[in-house]
């Protein structure tokens, strides 16, 4: 769905350069933006995103890896790894992640893989399909293009609100320079440096798969994730994107302390006042507050009454349908 209160600030999708692009919450994965969410596109070195997220769950960060001949010979982007050489798998994942090494990831798929690279891209798809990314199929874990290597802006979306959870991934994608394993490595993604806020994820660019950015900002106590594939003008799609949402947020008070939330009936008196048991704000768009809706958790009725500050049960503050937080109910 396209937020209204969204495009006005860029004057239509119009000016978003994307064949497809999408804006979602990272936390309840609400789209707010979209634009051919679901084509399958080539995703170019965005495909690293899920080689990071395999080995992180599948190796030890500390592990040494000897890199294989066909480290050399794999072409791209690199970190300029040579046969022989002994490298951690931390090392490894920054040479991926910020130099975008298809040497890295080659090495990586080899260790992780137990020498069968083919093993670790089926524990891609394996990883993808556990995700739910129907659209999405990987054939190389470095993303040169292929016709089994593609995905959709939404997919992608997903695996990168997923993957910033994981905290050795989320240090590294928000690094902007680290000497690492005897190299000076510079992230690539610009937007690190280019609109506050911003903390990941991945850039990714092929002649066939075009510009492919897939970033992660943080705003307010809100994490957002854009996702743009074949974009000329990647960068000010993304800060547009991030732009008009941040704009739009507001902090709303959605429950004060000692405010009445309801009355529950008491059968042997008056009925009892139940108030919030503390302060809660969100920080909201106009559409996202215009779904709100509070959930009640209390008895239906007392026999007695109750002493104040007894606890009463919980309000529950749903945002899109999905829940956003929780406030203590009790007795006045």
């Amino acid at each position: 769905m396209l937020l209204a209160w969204a495009l006005t600030c860029f004057a239509g999708a119009g000016d978003i350069s994307a064949g497809s692009a999408i804006l979602i919450d990272a936390d309840s994965g609400a789209v707010l933006y979209e634009k051919n969410p679901d084509e399958r596109r080539l995703i170019a070195s965005t495909t690293k995103i899920m080689t990071a997220l395999v080995v992180l769950e599948s190796c030890d960060l500390e592990e040494t890896v000897e890199v294989p001949k066909d480290c050399e010979r794999v072409g791209g982007s690199s970190m300029y790894l040579r046969a022989g050489e002994e490298v951690t798998v931390r090392d490894l994942l920054y040479g991926l992640l910020l130099m975008s090494g298809n040497d890295a990831g080659l090495a990586l798929a080899d260790h992780c893989g137990n020498g069968d690279v083919e093993t670790f891209v089926t524990q891609m798809n394996i990883k993808a399909q556990n995700l739910g990314l129907a659209d999405t199929s990987f054939e190389n874990p470095h993303g040169l293009d292929g016709e089994r290597n593609y995905s959709t802006a939404r997919d992608m979306a997903t695996l990168a609100a997923y993957a910033m959870q994981n905290e050795t991934f989320y240090q590294i994608v928000s690094t902007q320079e680290a000497m690492v394993a005897g190299r000076l490595m510079q992230n690539h993604n610009k937007l690190l440096k280019r609109l506050d806020g911003v903390c990941g994820v991945k850039t990714g660019f092929t002649k066939a798969a075009g510009r492919c950015l897939v970033s992660c900002a943080e705003r307010n106590e809100r994490r957002f994730i854009t996702v743009t594939l074949s974009a000329p003008d990647d960068w000010n799609d993304h800060e547009k994107l991030y732009q008009a949402v941040f704009d739009a947020l507001e902090n709303r008070t959605l429950a004060t302390a000692g405010e009445c939330a309801a009355q529950v009936p008491c059968l042997s008196g008056d009925d009892q006042a139940v108030v919030y048991g503390e302060d809660f704000s969100m920080w909201l768009t106009p559409f996202e507050y215009e779904t709100l809706e509070v959930r009640l958790h209390l008895p239906s009725f007392l026999y007695h009454g109750r002493m104040r500050g007894e606890s009463a049960g919980y309000a529950e503050f749903y945002v899109r349908g999905v829940e956003a937080g929780r406030v203590t109910l009790l007795y006045q």
